[in-house]
Formats: structure tokens, C-alpha cells, sequence
């Protein structure tokens, strides 16, 4: 949890016990018993309203799906890629990719400095 591993737990206990004292380490352990209920119960409530709201397809939920560490954009274009047309997927990979030589060149064109005294373009919309 968090990160936190045995030994991370007991040094934080240890540091707890010199700057709390032995007087004051029981009223704020109790404390944080409490915060860590209300904070499970607060969760185990939401939980229950999201399943009563979402009625039966709460359970069919996948989810692991849906956890933001599994986002990998690459699959999941491929994915859409695949589902959606499977022939497109299939002409793209029989047609030629362009190396970075062969690939047409783009000419951008620069703007015109403007002559001395001309006032700078204006949009009344953009403000």
C-alpha cells in the first residue's frame, strides 16, 4: 500500500513515538484507527450507491479494462483500427511506406514584414 514496506512502517513508528511522545502516541493512533474506517466506509458507501445507481451491469464491469495504468494509446488505436475495418488495415500494410528521402518536401511560405507605419492586423473577434 502506498509503497510503503515493513521497514518504512516501523521507522515511521519509531519517529512517531520520539516526536509524539509515549502520551500523546495513543489518543492520535485511535485518531487515525477512526480516519481509516470513515475513509473505508466512505468508499464501501460509494461503491454501494454506484451499484444500486448502475442497477445489474455493475458487475459485468470489467474493471481492470478501466484502470488508467492499462492506457496505452498505441493499442488502443490499434485496436480501433482492427475492429472497425479490418480491409483498410490490410491495404495499408500492402501499400509502400515512403522512407524519410522520398517523402515530398513542404515549402511554407514567410510573412510579409509590414512597411513602416502600417498598423498591424487586427481581429475584433479574437478579443
Amino acid at each position: 500500500m502506498f509503497g510503503l514496506t515493513m521497514e518504512k512502517v516501523l521507522i515511521i513508528g519509531v519517529l512517531a513515538v520520539f516526536l509524539l511522545g509515549p502520551e500523546k502516541l495513543p489518543h492520535y493512533a485511535a485518531q487515525l484507527g477512526r480516519l481509516v474506517r470513515s475513509l473505508r466506509d466512505m468508499a464501501n458507501g460509494a461503491k454501494d450507491r454506484m451499484r444500486d445507481e448502475m442497477g445489474p451491469e455493475f458487475d459485468d464491469v470489467d474493471w481492470k479494462k478501466l484502470d488508467p495504468r492499462q492506457y496505452d494509446p498505441r493499442r488502443i488505436i490499434r485496436e480501433a483500427l482492427t475492429d472497425d475495418a479490418p480491409e483498410a488495415v490490410t491495404a495499408a500494410a500492402a501499400a509502400p511506406t515512403l522512407t524519410r528521402a522520398a517523402k515530398p518536401a513542404v515549402t511554407r511560405s514567410r510573412p510579409t514584414p509590414l512597411a513602416a507605419g502600417e498598423p498591424a492586423p487586427f481581429d475584433s473577434e479574437a478579443t
